[in-house]
């Protein structure tokens, strides 16, 4: 039963993905995104904390799809990614919000969904922003994702056939085939804090050390850029 008449409403499926969420940013994200989305999937990528009983916790009354990874598969990105797609397209979505546990759509979404939602685009584009801090996002010639829109919002079409860029890491976090489609780049944007405390960029840079050390999937310039100790930083606006 795929339930897109349910509430008179476009309908939106979250998709993401979580490990070891308890302590950063996931109840921030749910509690925000929760108003907007009609049901869930998750695929929780062998957290050893609290993350599962806090997705639980946090979607309660909302229809909730949740997959146990016994063991993290990051280290091959796209396969991961494959499996997060293939258990929501399973649900028969209407349209699919990805968002990592780390992502936090702006409040003016809210504003705009069901406008959005009942045009023609088949796929919506917002800009990230790398926050730094809670307070600051990072600008220089290694960061500036906020520069360019992204899709984060698409409507699901059964019965096509979806291609991979098939990478171990940065494979994206969607589909290929969503490239073709026609898309509209939108005001609401995405705060991005995975690199808002230094513990967070230290991990992360450790990360990309040990599974791309070679930089054939990123940019090496910018992985060392990572523990840069005065980046530069611009306040956000709301």
């Amino acid at each position: 039963m795929d339930g897109h008449e349910e509430h008179g409403r476009p309908q939106i499926t979250l998709s993401m993905i979580v490990r070891n969420e308890e302590n950063r940013y996931l109840r921030q994200a749910l509690e925000r995104h929760r108003p907007w989305i009609d049901r869930a999937v998750i695929i929780d990528d062998g957290s050893t904390d609290g993350t599962v009983a806090l997705c639980r916790e946090l979607l309660d009354g909302i229809p909730l799809v949740l997959v146990e990874n016994a063991a993290s598969r990051f280290a091959d990105e796209v396969s991961l990614r494959k499996q997060q797609w293939e258990e929501t397209v399973a649900t028969n979505p209407e349209w699919i919000l990805n968002l990592d546990a780390d992502e936090i759509l702006t409040s003016d979404f809210g504003v705009v969904r069901d406008l959005l939602l009942s045009g023609n685009e088949d796929a919506i584009y917002f800009r990230l922003f790398d926050m730094w801090s809670e307070t600051h996002y990072r600008e220089d010639e290694f960061w500036q994702a906020h520069a360019y829109y992204r899709p984060f919002l698409i409507r699901y079409h059964p019965g096509m056939s979806y291609e991979w860029k098939e990478t171990p890491q940065h494979c994206g976090r969607f589909p290929l085939t969503i490239q073709h489609w026609s898309y509209g780049c939108h005001a609401p944007r995405v705060k991005h804090y995975g690199w808002a405390r230094e513990e967070d960029r230290i991990r992360k840079y450790e990360r990309y050390q040990a599974l791309d050390p070679e930089a054939r999937y990123g940019w090496k310039e910018q992985y060392e850029s990572i523990l840069d100790q005065e980046p530069r930083l611009l306040a956000w606006f709301e």
